[in-house]
């Protein structure tokens, strides 16, 4: 439980973060892009909170990606609407535009991550070579 408490402690700031995006303009770049790439971020927090160490993090991460890929194609579909969503907040939480440039988003999302798990993997290696 230990290990994950840092998961659990970034999965509610990064949340917080969302959250905030969502309710203030600050700008159309911080609200259409950036809120794109720190939901990766929150997923992946989230995700590790719950899930063992034994799952390998760049696969978390690239799962992660996959995942929102899928999200972002079901928009386009208008899954919302072909599943007859009528609360507001779920539709928001599904989604109901689609925009290509969310995947540039995700993507950029997952690579700060796989960037942060590697840049974590050699400061580890680091210590326990000293």
């Amino acid at each position: 439980m230990k290990a994950r408490l840092p998961y659990i402690a970034g999965f509610l700031l990064l949340l917080g973060v969302e959250i905030c995006i969502g309710m203030f303009y600050f700008s159309k770049f911080i609200r259409a892009y950036m809120g794109d790439v720190i939901v990766v971020w929150v997923i992946y927090c989230l995700f590790r909170s719950f899930v063992p160490r034994k799952f390998n993090s760049c696969a978390v991460a690239v799962g992660i990606l996959v995942f929102s890929f899928a999200v972002e194609f079901l928009q386009k579909i208008h899954i919302a609407d072909v599943l007859g969503v009528k609360n507001e907040l779920l539709r928001i939480i599904i989604g109901t535009s689609y925009a290509p440039e969310d995947l540039w988003c995700y993507a950029a999302g997952t690579a700060v991550t796989l960037l942060q798990i590697f840049l974590y993997q050699q400061i580890k290696k680091r210590k326990t070579n000293d």
